[in-house]
């Protein structure tokens, strides 16, 4: 059986100088009659728009980009913050199983005071808080300076002790 590899690269109907595409002339003129027509027409004004709004044209510089994506490029992470960043994460880990195994241990006295339907969820969030932290700390300072971020994961290691573990620990009431 002989076929042509460019057949399967062709669809029915495709014009130009070869049967698969079409020709660099015709591609490379339509591409610079598009970019001049762009130019040209820059920002279209549509008469529905309030005063100082403008519609953005197909051939705008803005197309596809955000406000702030203003050709910014973020830095990469420096050798320090990237070990403050797994040091605190492995203590928020850390937090996380103290949490579990302290909660486990609180769970027979706290029976005595609430329902197993009221201890659950708190436990839950007890046990999610940790990177629950880590993660809002780490959107909400993206484009803060890294003291902040530092600053604001500390302080989560201060105010996220697992207090049943360190009060109980390990060993049992």
């Amino acid at each position: 059986m002989t076929s042509d590899s460019d057949d399967a690269l062709s669809w029915d109907g495709d014009e130009g100088g070869s049967p698969t595409r079409p020709a660099p002339k015709k591609r490379a003129k339509a591409r610079s009659e598009r970019a001049e027509s762009a130019q040209t027409q820059g920002e279209v004004k549509d008469p529905a728009l309030p005063e100082g709004w403008s519609a953005v044209g197909k051939g705008s510089a803005a197309v596809g980009r955000l406000g702030g994506d203003d050709d910014e490029e973020h830095q990469p992470l420096s050798t320090a913050m990237l070990l403050i960043l797994g040091v605190v994460g492995g203590v928020y880990l850390l937090y996380s199983v103290g949490w579990v195994v302290g909660g486990l241990r609180l769970k027979p006295l706290a029976n005595f005071f609430v329902a197993d339907a009221m201890f659950l969820p708190w436990f839950v969030l007890a046990v999610a808080a940790p990177l629950l932290w880590f993660l809002a700390s780490w959107v909400l300072t993206r484009g803060k300076a890294g003291w902040i971020r530092v600053s604001v994961l500390l302080l989560g290691v201060v105010l996220l002790v697992p207090w049943p573990f360190v009060t109980v620990g390990a060993i049992g009431l």
